[in-house]
């Protein structure tokens, strides 16, 4: 998957109406990290999800809110560091194909040639402030949950 390098933050949200209006609410955690900053304008590309993905992430941004409040001032960077490796469960497919997974607060981890249920061991190749992206090292896992 090719991500522009001016990729600043990826996070799943619900567009929700407001008197007439509807927006797409940015997580606290963004400004807080600087990663976006107030009354700044940002160009936004929306990936559509399946009804069942959608359930499963609502699910989790709720778990990840109350997390999230607690340790919002604590941030350290990413949760992750490049050629570390980590036992994932790829949860969605991103637009181009390749698998995504969370760990930690929520960041995502991208990994190609996966699909989704893979439980793979995968080594960060590259790592970003918002975003991971790994390569499969062990798929002995794959396909058990």
């Amino acid at each position: 998957m090719d991500i522009s390098e001016t990729l600043q933050t990826l996070y799943t949200a619900t567009v929700e109406e407001d008197d007439g209006t509807y927006q797409i609410p940015v997580p606290d955690r963004e400004i807080a990290t600087g990663t976006l900053s107030e009354d700044k304008t940002y160009r936004v590309a929306l990936i559509s999800t399946s009804t069942s993905d959608t359930e499963a992430t609502d699910t989790t941004e709720v778990t990840q809110s109350a997390d999230h409040a607690a340790q919002q001032h604590e941030y350290d960077g990413p949760p992750v560091e490049e050629g570390e490796q980590r036992d994932v469960e790829i949860e969605n497919l991103g637009d181009q194909g390749d698998g995504i997974a969370k760990v930690e607060h929520g960041y995502v981890v991208i990994v190609p040639e996966t699909s989704v249920g893979d439980r793979v061991t995968v080594e960060m190749q590259q790592v970003r402030e918002n975003v991971a992206f790994a390569d499969v090292v062990d798929d002995t896992l794959r396909g058990e949950v």
